[in-house]
């Protein structure tokens, strides 16, 4: 009797056993599968940016380091430069002001050079325009625009926009000749989202009063982010005494600090992005707007806007690849081509030109010899003669 009730709890302890390595089993797959739903979940299937300064001039150095600091960071993070559109209005790396030519700065002590050997700058100098601006991101671009200032992004797009310089209540500067406004800009996404140029879009702004350029926005899945609220300033940061200026505006600078610390797996998401300098670090207020997006902040990863991550979807299912089959005609035209030999065109007659002998300059006496001749007759004139023949040589 002793046994069979031995071998009964054995029993009962077994089936028990077995209940809760199902029941974990089906935690964990709903664990897996949740994972694969965020992994999904954004819809984008490519990333682009387009980083915008609007100041010219030595003393806005900063505004220059902003944006090249986000173009290094995105570049780090995936987003090839063929997704980027970079528009500077002024090239600090060769002002004659700076004092280490072909860099630009964004830390003190010039340790972190954000300009690097491999910028590709789309838009330089007096192209940075509001209409040029606007017409990157409609598309109503020139036919004769080329590809790298085009933004070609559809409705599987997520695209990032980062703006930095000199602005105020709904309006910010543009080279200190024009200025684009918050209806504009507003209206400008809304185009994009009617002509389907776009699937989530962030903007982020860096100037003072930075949160009255998203206060008319009205298309959907957009968030907003400032680095001030209206009646603030946005302030600069980092004084470099050797170049002489600030190197960086303090929301841009925190915000560049906690990018450092995402890579391409990084499970960060918005909400930590929206922490990044408060007030104490800023000494202005960030904002941040998200009632026009349509996901929840806390499943949006940092990746999908910064970063350019492939989705990989694995299947088990046997993909056959069939030969293509090319016609006899086709393989005996390119057994022609291909047993042509190949030359190079005919080049310039480099080594002629450069080792061909200099033309034999003509001798002219130069300019000081010739006034110093005539001195030194006026002055042997005068010695001999005296002041009273004068009136015989006029």
């Amino acid at each position: 009797m002793a046994t069979s009730l031995s071998c009964f709890g054995c029993l009962v302890t077994f089936i028990l056993f077995g209940i809760l390595l199902l029941f974990d089993s089906a935690i964990a797959f709903r664990e897996v599968e949740a994972q694969g739903r965020q992994f999904f979940q954004s819809g984008h299937t490519n990333n682009w940016a387009v980083l915008v300064c609007t100041s010219r001039f030595w003393f806005n150095y900063r505004h220059v380091a902003n944006t090249l600091s986000v173009y290094r960071s995105v570049k780090r993070l995936g987003i090839p430069d063929s997704h980027i559109v970079l528009m500077l209005a002024d090239d600090m790396a060769c002002n004659p002001r700076n004092p280490k030519p072909a860099t630009v700065f964004s830390h003190k002590n010039m340790e972190l050079n954000v300009y690097g050997d491999d910028v590709e700058v789309d838009y330089r100098g007096y192209e940075v325009t509001v209409e040029n601006f606007l017409r990157v991101l409609t598309g109503r671009l020139p036919p004769s625009t080329p590809r790298s200032k085009r933004l070609l992004s559809d409705d599987r797009s997520n695209i990032l926009i980062y703006m930095t310089g000199h602005g105020g209540n709904g309006f910010l500067k543009f080279q200190d000749s024009e200025e684009i406004t918050n209806v504009e800009l507003a209206d400008a996404f809304e185009q994009m989202w009617q002509k389907r140029r776009y699937n989530e879009l962030l903007f982020i702004i860096d100037t003072c009063q930075g949160a009255s350029m998203y206060e008319r926005f009205y298309s959907p899945n957009i968030m907003a982010l400032a680095s001030s609220q209206v009646g603030e300033d946005s302030l600069s940061h980092q004084p470099d005494l050797g170049i002489g200026v600030h190197l960086m505006d303090r929301y841009t600078y925190y915000l560049l600090e906690f990018l450092e610390g995402i890579h391409p797996a990084s499970q960060a998401n918005m909400n930590d992005l929206f922490q990044v300098c408060p007030s104490s670090l800023c000494v202005s207020t960030p904002g941040h707007r998200i009632d026009l997006f349509q996901r929840n902040p806390g499943s949006v990863l940092i990746t999908d806007f910064f970063g350019s991550v492939r989705k990989v979807e694995i299947t088990t299912e046997t993909l056959k690849l069939h030969a293509v089959s090319e016609d006899k005609s086709l393989r005996s035209l390119n057994k022609e081509i291909s047993s042509e030999p190949l030359k190079y065109m005919e080049q310039l007659p480099v080594a002629e030109i450069i080792h061909q002998k200099p033309k034999p300059k003509e001798w002219h006496p130069p300019s000081g010899f010739i006034l110093g001749m005539w001195s030194l007759i006026l002055l042997v004139f005068f010695k001999t003669y005296g002041i009273k023949h004068m009136k015989h040589i006029f």
